[in-house]
């Protein structure tokens, strides 16, 4: 399991658009995304850099990933 602080989500279609690109990942089995702590928690195996990529490109920033 990995913990992600995201910045910039703001509401829920935030939450869905990060939620939808972390599960479209190869490996992720599960991505749940909390908008009152800014982060994902996220089952599976995918590389940081991976991860990152797909919030970058969903429009979202990681502060950090653990």
């Amino acid at each position: 399991m990995k913990k992600i602080i995201i910045e910039g989500m703001s509401c829920e279609h935030c939450k869905a658009r990060v939620e939808k690109s972390l599960i479209e990942l190869d490996g992720i089995t599960a991505a749940i995304v909390d908008l009152d702590t800014k982060t994902a928690t996220i089952e599976g195996d995918a590389s940081e850099d991976a991860i990152r990529d797909a919030i970058d490109d969903a429009g979202y920033d990681v502060v950090s990933i653990s």
